[in-house]
Order: structure tokens, then C-alpha cells, then sequence
């Protein structure tokens, strides 16, 4: 099962080598939402595993992103006792607009031609 979350890029870790075969990179991503009892603001921990750590490159922190990722979780034991651990795996990040970014016929100094259904034009169509 996949979820998806939207927050702001609060902190890039760099990549670590688990082993020769595994690298995982961590980030944390900050998710403010309001209720009528106030206002709650969680940062959320992701990974990201193998070729997937570098596409975190390209975001810059306090950007809005959308993260989609699924949830693992495993049994460890050691020495008689046992742990349970559990990582968001996230599998794509997006950048998000924001909500107040205009839209192209709303962008200041550029004028866009208004065309309307069954005006005459020159289309040949």
C-alpha cells in the first residue's frame, strides 16, 4: 500500500553505505496542519534506498514537495531481545506549486490572446 504527504523540505542527510550492496539517504519533511484546536506541526523522517538517493539532489530545502512512500517494517533480534523498526520508504518526490502561483493568463506583463469557442480566427480549423 502507497501514501502520499505534501510538507516543506526541512533537512537533507547525505547518502550512507550500509554495505557494498545497500546506500540509504534520509530527509525529513515538515507537515503544519490546522484544527480548530490550533495549529500542529510534525517533521516526518523518509528514506530514500539505492539508485533513489541521488534524485534528492535537485530539491533545495524549504521547498514544498509531495512525497509518495510506503510503509516497512521488520522484526530484529539480538542477544534475546526483540526490536521491531519501522521506515517511511519513499519511492517519489515532486515539487509542489504553490497555492498562490499564477496561472499563465494571471502573469503580470505578458499579454495571452483570449480565444473564444466559435469566434472567427485565423485557425484552419
Amino acid at each position: 500500500m502507497s501514501f502520499e504527504l505534501n510538507g516543506r523540505l526541512y533537512e537533507k542527510y547525505d547518502t550512507v553505505s550500509v554495505s557494498d550492496k545497500f546506500r540509504k539517504r534520509e530527509f525529513v519533511v515538515e507537515k503544519t496542519e490546522s484544527t480548530n484546536a490550533g495549529e500542529f506541526t510534525e517533521l516526518i523522517k523518509f528514506q530514500l534506498t539505492q539508485d533513489r538517493c541521488d534524485s534528492l539532489d535537485r530539491f533545495n530545502l524549504n521547498e514544498e514537495v509531495k512525497v509518495s512512500f510506503n510503509i516497512r517494517g521488520r522484526k530484529w533480534e539480538k542477544d534475546g531481545r526483540v526490536s521491531y523498526f519501522t521506515n517511511l520508504e519513499a519511492w517519489r518526490i515532486e515539487k509542489v506549486a504553490p497555492e498562490n502561483a499564477a496561472s499563465p493568463a494571471q502573469i503580470p506583463g505578458v499579454d495571452f490572446p483570449d480565444f473564444e469557442a466559435g469566434s472567427d480566427s485565423d485557425l484552419p480549423f
